[in-house]
C-alpha cells in the first residue's frame, strides 16, 4: 500500500492505536483523491494484522447510484453487532458518507449512540458539512489537506521519473496523492490531459455555437468528471497569472465549475444544461 504524505495524520491515528484509545468513530475529511480512504485502509491494515478487504471482520460501505440507502446502513449495524470472527474488533468504512440519505444518516446516528461491542467506524468524505450535526460530533475529525510540492517531488525523484515528467505530474496534481499514482500507472494519462487542455484553450476562443456543440458532445462522457476537475485545475491556475480585469470572470467561472462537479457527485443533473450554461461564461 503505497501512500505519498500525510505523515501528520497517520502518526496521530499510530500514536492512538499504541495508546489503546481509540475512539468509537473517525471522521476524514478532504478533497477527493488526497488519499482519505488508503490511510484509512491502511490504519485498519495494522490494527487487524492482516488485509483489511480480505478480513471477516472488516465492512466497506459504498454508494449505490450517487446514494446509500437505509438498508446498506441497517446491514451494516446488524453485521457490528455479531460477535467478531478473528479480531478482538469489528471495523468498518463508509466510503462517501456525505451520500448517506437522511433515513440512512438517522439509522446511523443509533449505532454511533448505542455501539455493539468493540468496533472502529471510519466515515470518508469531501463533503461533511452534508452530514448531521450530530453524527459529526460524535466523531473524531481528521482532516486532509494536498501533500506539499516538495514532498511530492522527492517521491517522484526516489520513483526514477524524469525531471520534465515530474514538473507535469506536479502541475496536473494539485497536491493529490491520487492523482499521481494514477499518473504512474497510467503514463498516457498525462500526454491525455495535455491534450484536454489544449482543447479547453481553443473552446475558451471559439463562437458560441461551436462552444455549445463541444458542450453536446462531452455532456454524455463517462469521464466528464475528471475533464471538469482538471478544467478547474486550469483556471485555477490561470486565476494567479490573469490581470484584474479577468479576475471577476475567472472567478465566476470557477464557481460555476465548483458547483456542477459538486451537483454531479450528488445527483443526477441535466448534464449538457449545466456545460451550456458554463460555455456562456468563456
Amino acid at each position: 500500500m503505497e501512500i505519498i504524505g500525510h505523515q501528520k495524520q497517520i502518526k496521530f491515528l499510530q500514536k492512538m492505536a499504541e495508546s489503546g484509545k481509540i475512539p468509537h468513530a473517525l471522521l476524514f475529511a478532504g478533497q477527493s483523491q488526497l488519499g482519505k480512504k488508503t490511510i484509512a485502509l491502511y490504519f485498519i491494515s495494522q490494527l487487524l494484522k492482516e488485509n483489511p478487504i480480505t478480513h471477516p471482520d472488516f465492512i466497506l460501505i459504498t454508494p449505490i447510484k450517487k446514494q446509500i440507502q437505509i438498508d446498506q446502513i441497517r446491514e451494516l449495524s446488524w453485521r457490528l453487532s455479531l460477535k467478531p470472527m478473528k479480531a478482538p474488533f469489528k471495523t468498518a468504512i463508509i466510503d462517501e458518507a456525505h451520500l448517506m440519505t437522511k433515513d440512512a444518516q438517522n439509522c446511523f446516528l443509533k449505532t454511533l449512540e448505542e455501539p455493539k461491542g468493540n468496533t472502529l467506524l471510519i466515515l470518508i468524505t469531501e463533503y461533511p458539512h452534508f452530514l448531521l450535526p450530530t453524527i459529526i460530533s460524535r466523531c473524531e475529525m481528521i482532516k486532509f489537506q494536498p501533500v506539499k510540492t516538495e514532498e511530492i517531488r522527492k517521491f517522484l525523484i526516489k520513483k526514477g521519473i524524469l525531471k520534465e515528467e515530474i514538473e507535469k505530474i506536479l502541475w496536473f496534481s494539485l497536491g493529490r496523492p491520487g492523482e499521481i499514482l494514477d499518473f504512474l500507472e497510467n503514463p498516457e494519462k498525462l500526454e491525455e490531459e495535455e491534450t484536454k487542455i489544449k482543447e479547453l484553450i481553443k473552446i475558451c476562443n471559439s463562437p458560441l455555437f461551436l462552444r455549445f456543440q463541444y458542450a453536446k458532445d462531452i455532456s454524455a462522457n463517462e469521464s466528464l468528471k475528471e475533464t471538469l476537475n482538471l478544467w478547474l485545475i486550469y483556471f485555477r491556475k490561470a486565476l494567479i497569472v490573469q490581470k484584474q480585469k479577468n479576475i471577476e470572470k475567472i472567478k465566476n467561472i470557477l464557481k460555476i465549475l465548483q458547483r456542477i462537479i459538486f451537483l454531479m457527485s450528488t445527483t443526477n443533473i441535466n448534464q449538457r444544461l449545466a456545460l451550456e450554461i458554463l460555455m456562456l461564461e468563456f
